[in-house]
């Protein structure tokens, strides 16, 4: 038996199948602590940049950028919001 055989092998029984769950740790809900930090983070650099702009110590090119990112993440967080809001109301309609 050849080594790039038994290699492939044994990452093929290694490998988990897609049905289960993927083992990290903390799950959804560090996941989504960790997104409302790195939204907030977002805002206050964001925040920063127009401040600096404002006195003169920004490039008005790097307060656009700030602005840009700033609304891709409420628009995010909208959409997420939003398929939360349908989720909870579909489940609300099941029948018991």
């Amino acid at each position: 038996m050849d080594i790039q055989g038994l290699n492939a092998a044994q990452r093929y029984t290694a490998s988990r199948p897609a049905t289960q769950p993927d083992p990290a740790p903390g799950g959804a809900g560090e996941t989504a602590l960790n997104l409302a930090r790195d939204f907030a983070a977002t805002l206050q650099d964001t925040e920063a940049t127009a401040k600096a702009a404002m006195t003169g110590q920004a490039d008005p090119h790097a307060l656009v950028q700030a602005l840009a990112q700033t609304e891709l993440a409420v628009e995010t967080a909208v959409t997420v919001r939003d398929r939360v809001v349908e989720a909870y109301q579909e489940i609300l309609r099941m029948p018991v």
